[in-house]
């Protein structure tokens, strides 16, 4: 059976506090919002081969290769994509080329105001808990709930980390995603997936990832200075975006519950997210 290609990376940064413990959410050296994403990537050789030829003309365009990004000693463009690196012509020739591949973007998106408020209850409960700088617990959670929605059943997974810091964890994740899988068997008395196989990788080495931070950069843009164009030209490619921190409406007499998906029937722009 052919595995399905999940990529994962991040968006934002899961800074709260900085020197003396002085909180530097709200400012603008830290991001407002911290996301993490799964893209599904039905042909990986194919996205692999068309970013390869797109980096190769782009270096070739006398137009663009004596731009400082393009140059290799800048280990930007020259040797991988990055959306905030990448000038906008290059940007542009990107998101033509995501446009024409078939995949998928998950995304899972944390509003660092309700995390700082979050810390804050935990310290007033327990005067010993300290929030954890590297984030890797903020990550992990918001990889289970990207994870709870399963996506396809009874299928092998390859599923491919973002190296966060310098060490990756490869074997912690693995473990967050077989918990996933124990739950849903122990609650429906089957596994929900086959095999998984799980790598962590640098966007440098993997076309998947450089197309995951690109769907994040839009969406990323769209959250952080309310600029929806980029977010709306990409919106086909999104399965959905769950809006952790936004209260849904109260439904047929049920009480509000805190977050909110956005998926094809029910779209991300800046009068729906407004208007929840």
């Amino acid at each position: 059976m052919t595995p399905v290609n999940y990529f994962i990376d991040e968006a934002g940064d899961t800074t709260l506090f900085g020197r003396h413990g002085k909180v530097m959410v709200g400012t603008e050296v830290v991001s407002s919002f911290f996301m993490v994403a799964r893209l599904e990537v039905s042909d990986v050789e194919a996205l692999e081969s068309d970013m390869a030829a797109l980096r190769a003309e782009l270096l070739s365009d006398p137009l663009l290769n004596s731009v400082p990004s393009m140059q290799v000693a800048a280990g930007k463009t020259a040797l991988f994509f990055h959306a905030k690196d990448d000038i906008p012509e290059v940007r542009h020739a990107v998101f033509k080329l995501l446009l024409r591949h078939e995949l998928r973007i998950s995304v899972v998106v944390k509003d660092k105001q309700s995390l700082l408020a979050e810390v804050r209850q935990r310290e007033a409960a327990n005067p010993a808990y300290r929030y954890k700088a590297d984030g890797h617990d903020v990550y992990d959670d918001l990889i289970g709930r990207l994870f709870n929605r399963f996506g396809q059943f009874g299928v092998n997974r390859h599923v491919i980390f973002a190296v966060r810091g310098n060490k990756p964890r490869t074997e912690s994740l693995k473990t967050v995603l077989d918990q996933i899988d124990a739950g849903f068997a122990d609650d429906f008395g089957f596994a929900p997936h086959g095999t998984t196989i799980v790598h962590s990788s640098y966007p440098s080495l993997t076309a998947g990832l450089q197309a995951c931070d690109y769907l994040l950069w839009a969406l990323q843009r769209f959250y952080e200075r309310k600029e929806e164009r980029y977010l709306q030209a990409m919106w086909p490619k999104f399965a959905f975006v769950l809006d952790l921190d936004l209260p849904a409406p109260k439904t047929r007499g049920k009480p509000a519950h805190t977050g909110v998906e956005f998926n094809e029937k029910h779209p991300l722009n800046l009068k729906s997210r407004a208007g929840v």
